[in-house]
């Protein structure tokens, strides 16, 4: 069932189009991740689904209600913003018990979930602590659970990981999925790491310059990007990208990049003589055995440890430089300024056209 519903929203400050004529349908209890630069218009929709701003033009339905015309104290949604935004003069017991005493809750009953919450956050033991007196991860968890503790059936998360520490940040991307889970919540999560975006998105809607360009789940975006803008969002190192022209090979066809003839999948046969970009993302690429036709030869330019991953820079016989990202010990050790040939497996190699930067999909 469709929890929110936003159709052909458009917004502008001024002669500035923030958002322009968006859509996207978000199923109860789903969450789906805003992912996208800074300015992309991420903050601006949060705004606009909790009433703070209004749209110029579409509509925002929740469970099939327009909100338009709704007041935002009216509107049954939880939000937390990536600056915490609590009251100062307020402990942290106070800031939680805030949306529950708006709806004229008993003192039994504010006081029974703001425990609860907090107990279930770990954030119980500073509950008479004044915000200046928390640290970085404990004002998130504090708004975190003020944005929860009313049980809002929709939660709007505006990047509330950004201002915490890297451990805080990799222990609640963990524990977030549980904890919302748990709750029924319907979220949107904005982000601007990628990394987030895919560990706690059912899908991802991926946002650039106020307009979706592509939506879907994690593994359909890193996989199946629609355009190399969107391919470049994703992964670290970022995907590499070859000039070269798809060529008839026998009943199938072959990337040509430089000298080099790497197989293709079936269904770019009419793709053939076409000059396109050829994406192959790092953890792709292997070495390949000595003499192996149609490898990619070159040179290692340089080699960086990357947590338990070697990343190398290489540099083939026509002087393209690229990556490749391997698990530590999980292949023949080469080291700087020795030659290898290497290649990726043919259902790995993505074909965008070179003048619009679109993914081609294979005919079927």
């Amino acid at each position: 069932m469709t929890m929110l519903d936003l159709q052909r929203v458009t917004k502008r400050y001024g002669k500035d189009t923030v958002l322009d004529d968006i859509s996207l349908s978000v199923d109860e209890g789903e969450t789906v991740a805003i992912f996208g630069p800074s300015g992309a218009g991420k903050t601006v929709l949060l705004r606009l689904i909790a009433g703070m701003a209004e749209p110029e033009e579409g509509a925002i339905l929740v469970n099939g209600e327009d909100l338009i015309d709704v007041a935002p104290e009216n509107r049954a949604v939880g939000m937390a913003f990536q600056n915490f935004a609590l009251f100062p003069h307020m402990s942290a017991f106070e800031n939680i018990a805030s949306p529950l005493e708006a709806r004229r809750s008993t003192k039994d009953a504010v006081a029974d979930g703001v425990h609860k919450i907090a107990k279930l956050l770990k954030i119980d033991h500073v509950l008479g602590h004044a915000p200046r007196e928390l640290s970085n991860g404990q004002k998130q968890r504090t708004a975190l659970a003020r944005a929860l503790v009313a049980a809002p059936r929709l939660l709007l998360l505006d990047d509330p990981l950004r201002n915490v520490d890297a451990k805080l940040r990799f222990e609640m991307r963990l524990e977030l999925p549980r904890l919302l889970e748990g709750f029924g919540s319907t979220v949107l999560y904005v982000t601007q790491d990628y990394r987030e975006a895919m560990a706690l998105g059912n899908r991802i809607g991926v946002l650039i310059d106020g307009h979706f360009v592509q939506i879907g789940t994690p593994e359909d975006i890193y996989l199946t990007p629609t355009t190399i803008e969107v391919a470049e969002l994703f992964g670290d190192p970022v995907i590499n990208l070859f000039e070269g022209r798809v060529e008839k090979a026998g009943d199938g066809t072959t990337a040509a990049i430089g000298d080099a003839k790497l197989p293709l999948p079936t269904g770019y046969e009419d793709q053939v003589g076409q000059p396109v970009i050829f994406g192959i993302r790092p953890e792709n690429i292997a070495k390949a055995d000595d003499g192996t036709a149609g490898a990619i030869a070159a040179k290692v330019a340089a080699l960086l440890p990357l947590n338990d991953r070697l990343v190398r820079l290489l540099v083939s016989d026509d002087g393209h430089e690229f990556y490749t990202s391997r698990d530590l010990g999980s292949e023949e050790a080469v080291g700087e300024g020795a030659r290898l040939s290497v290649s990726a497996a043919p259902q790995d190699i993505i074909l965008f056209e070179r003048d619009s930067r679109r993914r081609i999909a294979p005919a079927r």
